[in-house]
């Protein structure tokens, strides 16, 4: 994989985790909303928090049809799980949340997890793929034309 590539899985996780952060909060600056007051939610993206998280959340989107334009959506997703680990940390250190023993253990889980995903390649052959790569590697070792 390139450094391009390791770059938006890292903008993957990046934007996920700060604009999550900043839109809780931003949501706790707001206070509670309802959905049956559709005003209030619109003046809600008008907080500049807000809108910097759906911004950074914008970003996110972006990167992730990135990644899915050339890497399996089972490498992409679990890589991208990494946003889990930042948002645990911002969250303790920058929101001043209280993480329970359970949910760093949980991202200890997904450390781990994200370890064995990146062990395999970011793109499997389809079965198509794998049958037409043979069926020209038999043409090339015979010496006929593809």
């Amino acid at each position: 994989m390139t450094f391009r590539k390791y770059l938006v899985l890292a903008g993957v996780a990046v934007f996920a985790a700060v604009g999550d952060c900043l839109l809780s909060l931003g949501m706790k600056q707001v206070g509670s909303i309802s959905l049956h007051r559709l005003p209030e939610i619109v003046l809600t993206v008008l907080n500049p928090t807000v809108a910097l998280g759906i911004l950074l959340l914008l970003g996110f989107f972006a990167c992730y049809m990135t990644a899915l334009s050339w890497a399996d959506l089972t490498y992409v997703l679990p890589a991208t799980s990494v946003s889990y680990i930042l948002i645990t940390l911002i969250a303790r250190f920058f929101l001043h949340e209280t993480v329970s023993l359970g949910r760093w253990l949980g991202v200890a889980l997904i450390s781990i997890g994200v370890g064995f995903v990146t062990l395999g390649p970011a793109l499997t052959p389809h079965p198509r793929q794998v049958e037409s790569n043979d069926a020209l590697a038999v043409q090339l070792s015979s010496g006929a034309e593809p």
